[in-house]
């Protein structure tokens, strides 16, 4: 019975367990008053594990996040089972990504100052769902997912169908794009196409991010809403000089009869304009300790925003393999 125990302890394990948490001295300049105050971001629990051969799981909590009541696993993002059946086939299920291409989106939160409007006014980014991996080659992965909507409350029965391309061209330009056929709140049918795009150029790393939403009642399938983002980072030693813009636009003629927004994540008729620029410091020369100053602001609010702050990730527990 002892060697039964040993062999399963073996089989199932813990990989790794580590903590992350931002905290950020927050400064804002709105119609010429000044205010300030401290605020906790972020503090994640991250679990990562095997529960038998090609049976892995992986945990996110936050810990500072509000359960909602009909909701309880609103402070959960990642709580999912992934069965790697061959090389070439794998089934994800659980609460995972919402797999939207872009990579504003795509970032951990924890690495994201500020948010576009898209973004920003999704209702969830990780929910319960099913995903079909297929790995046709080294590094490309084609995703094929059917999970709740992100634009409609979790307690409705309103739905996504995404396929979503995580792969590269070439060794200089990876791409996160996505085809998704998304219901709202209001059980109508529209569709997104998402380009995210990753160029690197030596120390320089630029981010271009398109979108292209539509439903299929307006009058004009392409570039009548949508959302264009650039960012770019250029590392210098122990420094990152960060900058991100985002401009999102949505034509008047893009609603019904009753004068209703096609798309509820930017209003028709809305033109937003946000950006900012940055820099982080890495005194330990890795990612376990960040300090970042960021300033950013758009044209919808009115606020000049500046952000000071702090980064820190730790292992708690990361296991020992054979060598």
């Amino acid at each position: 019975m002892g060697l039964t125990q040993s062999m399963q302890a073996q089989i199932t394990h813990v990989d790794e367990l580590w903590i992350d948490t931002r905290g950020t001295f927050h400064q804002e300049w709105r119609d010429g008053k000044y205010d300030t105050h401290f605020q906790g971001d972020y503090l994640n629990l991250h679990i990562k594990g095997q529960i038998a051969p090609g049976l892995t799981f992986r945990v996110r909590q936050r810990l500072n996040k509000q359960i909602e009541n009909n909701n309880p696993f609103s402070a959960t993002d990642f709580l999912w089972l992934k069965w790697q059946a061959t090389p070439h086939f794998a089934i994800t299920a659980g609460k995972h990504p919402i797999w939207i291409g872009g990579y504003e989106i795509d970032s951990a939160p924890i690495d994201v100052y500020y948010y576009g409007a898209f973004s920003n006014n999704l209702y969830q980014y990780y929910a319960f769902g099913a995903t079909i991996t297929w790995t046709p080659a080294p590094g490309q992965d084609i995703n094929f997912q059917f999970c709740p909507s992100p634009v409609s409350p979790v307690t409705q029965n309103a739905y996504s169908y995404n396929v979503y391309w995580n792969g590269h061209i070439g060794k200089h330009w990876q791409t996160t794009w996505s085809f998704n056929l998304v219901n709202d709140e209001l059980k109508r049918l529209s569709n997104w196409i998402v380009l995210g795009n990753k160029f690197f150029m030596g120390p320089l790393v630029v981010d271009i991010d398109f979108i292209n939403r539509a439903s299929f009642h307006q009058p004009r399938y392409l570039f009548t809403d949508c959302t264009l983002i650039g960012k770019a980072i250029l590392t210098l030693g122990k420094w990152n000089l960060c900058t991100k813009v985002g401009y999102e636009w949505n034509l008047a003629e893009n609603a019904d009869e009753n004068g209703l927004s096609y798309d509820i994540t930017l209003p028709a008729g809305n033109r937003y304009l946000y950006g900012g620029a940055g820099v982080e410091f890495f005194p330990l020369g890795n990612d376990r300790l960040r300090l970042h100053i960021a300033y950013f602001r758009d044209n919808h609010d009115n606020v000049h925003n500046l952000d000071m702050g702090v980064t820190w990730r730790f292992t708690v527990y990361k296991r020992k393999t054979a060598e």
